[in-house]
């Protein structure tokens, strides 16, 4: 399953929903402000951190850049651009929006 999460997890609980609910090597893409809970200074706090060891986590670059978070993301995140945004909901036959 694709989760996909586009809220920072500092303005509601939807991340820290998906991570209670998501099974183990689920995905998980983060997008929008989402992108902030995979920056370094910010992964424990989210939960990103304990949970990359058993979620594949991706941002969208495009987001990333334009937060200015370019060279800032936690080891292990993958950036995806829209291509491999498609590629992942097209490898996912299931995804759940986290609003």
């Amino acid at each position: 399953m694709l989760h996909i999460v586009n809220k920072s997890h500092g303005e509601r609980a939807s991340l820290a929903s998906c991570l209670r609910l998501a099974q183990d090597g689920a995905s998980l893409l983060l997008i929008e402000d989402g992108i902030y809970a995979a920056t370094a200074a910010s992964a424990a706090a989210s939960g990103i951190a304990a949970a990359a060891g058993r979620l594949k986590v991706y941002v969208l670059q495009p987001d990333v850049d334009a937060r200015g978070m370019s060279g800032k993301l936690l080891e292990g995140v993958t950036a995806v651009d829209y291509a491999g945004f498609v590629e992942l909901v097209t490898q996912h036959p299931t995804n759940q929006s986290w609003l």
